[in-house]
């Protein structure tokens, strides 16, 4: 695709380096406002399904690398790579919903909020991701811990079928019985998948009609006892409570002025099917018998699925830079917070967080078979640095490396959807089992002998 080279006969939009449009595009492909200085040589902005082999065709005949972009929320910008083509799916975002079978059919352009909106008119549900702007294409890829997951696991253990483009531009239907080793990578490998994932065919859940929050704000420098009391009060929660611990400085998202406290929020979200089953899931955590005095406390609050979307949305407002680490530890989540907790302690920023949910996807043997993602810890955390001035890059990416590094001795792996890729060239290896990573190896090999398509970042 040099000056000289052929279009591809596509019905999408196609840049290359140095045309008008072609920065723009570049930068709008990462939603991070800290855009990675990586700079492919062609993006392709692809209108319909049929544009992907042919964009693959022409990358093979020029010998380019191929890297995929579906909705740009991979904190560290996995999908911009210098040279070789990056091939933009966000255009195929139509989805069909079947009521019947309770399944629909999602291209990987859909956003999770408005799918799941939609889906609830339907009186269904699926576990989307948190962030209201997360396409599915590389949620699904990367595993999804979404809402409600330690009832239903992660996004992708509800992939019942894929249809992917290989690296020879062939248009394959995979299931467990269909292309079995490609189906499997599809559900957790990430930004290191080695095929085209042009449609997920997804199985759905009753929608809970009746949602219900309990919260509590504590001083931070009661982390420890609270991640106590809070993680052995989880054991006693049924699947369907989401538990998380949010370390932030309070009110860091409204406009206030003068210096805020930095606190700990032990947040749990019920799904439920009527007011009275959520305050019943939710009744172990009505008593504190902390002596500390929370901040403040509300107990047993109604919400819905666009409230939840709107405090998430707090948490991570778009038009900020940020950079973002993950760790699964055996650690229990009071050890992990403590430390954590004395490096949010000197965070830059008033807006980073860290975020630690208990059991964030469900550890049934059943949901974890036949998929590359697998829970690695008992424990997992997510600091995010997230800041809004270019001149403070520097400060805020050094405070997160530094504030994983109190806690990376303890750690068991990483989540390769919000993994740091950059920090070192064994990260994405530790996201994966020693046998499942080893299975990626062999399966790369077998469906893309020739590496049309860009690996890991650092890998």
């Amino acid at each position: 695709m040099s000056e000289r080279s052929p279009r591809p006969r596509t019905e999408g939009v196609l840049l290359r380096r140095g045309d008008a449009d072609y920065e723009t595009s570049r930068a709008s492909a990462v939603w991070n406002e800290l855009k990675p200085d990586r700079y492919p040589d062609v993006i392709v902005k692809v209108a319909c399904e049929r544009d992907v082999p042919e964009v693959l065709g022409l990358a093979r005949a020029r010998g380019l690398q191929v890297a995929v972009r579906a909705g740009g929320h991979s904190w560290y910008g996995s999908s911009l790579r210098d040279g070789g083509v990056l091939l933009d799916l966000s255009g195929l975002d139509r989805w069909s919903i079947d009521a019947g079978s309770a399944t629909a059919t999602v291209q990987p352009g859909v956003i999770g909020s408005g799918f799941a909106m939609e889906l609830a008119r339907h009186g269904l549900a699926f576990p989307a991701g948190h962030c209201a702007s997360v396409a599915l294409g590389g949620y699904l890829l990367s595993g999804g811990l979404g809402w409600n997951s330690r009832l239903w696991g992660a996004g992708c253990a509800g992939i019942r079928e894929i249809t992917a483009v290989t690296a020879d531009g062939e248009v394959l239907r995979c299931t467990e019985d269909e292309h079995p080793g490609l189906f499997w990578a599809a559900r957790g490998a990430g930004p290191g998948f080695f095929a085209v994932v042009t449609g997920f065919r997804l199985r759905l859940r009753p929608r809970p009609t009746a949602l219900a929050t309990t919260s509590y704000v504590f001083p931070l420098e009661a982390v420890g006892p609270v991640a106590r009391w809070a993680a052995a009060t989880a054991r006693e929660l049924p699947a369907n409570v989401e538990l998380s611990f949010v370390l932030a400085t309070q009110d860091a998202f409204r406009a206030m002025t003068g210096p805020q406290p930095k606190v700990v929020v032990v947040t749990a979200t019920a799904f439920a099917n009527s007011h009275p089953e959520a305050l019943r899931a939710l009744h172990p955590l009505r008593s504190c018998p902390l002596s500390e005095r929370p901040l403040s406390r509300q107990l047993d609050t109604p919400t819905s699925l666009a409230a939840l979307y709107d405090t998430s949305t707090g948490i991570w407002p778009e038009h900020h830079r940020y950079a973002a680490d993950t760790l699964w530890s055996n650690e229990d989540h009071a050890s992990l917070l403590v430390r954590l907790g004395e490096a949010f302690a000197g965070a830059p920023s008033g807006k980073s967080i860290v975020l630690a949910p208990v059991s964030p996807v469900s550890q049934e043997d059943e949901l974890l078979r036949n998929m590359a993602f697998s829970v690695l810890g008992a424990s997992y955390a997510v600091p995010y640095a997230i800041w809004d001035d270019p001149a403070h890059d520097e400060a805020n990416v050094r405070w997160l490396r530094e504030a994983m590094g109190t806690v990376e001795p303890f750690g068991t792996g990483h989540y390769i959807g919000e993994a740091d890729l950059t920090a070192d060239p064994l990260r994405a290896r530790r996201s994966f089992t020693p046998s499942d990573w080893e299975r990626l190896r062999s399966l790369r090999a077998e469906y893309d002998p020739q590496g049309l398509f860009f690996s890991y970042l650092s890998a």
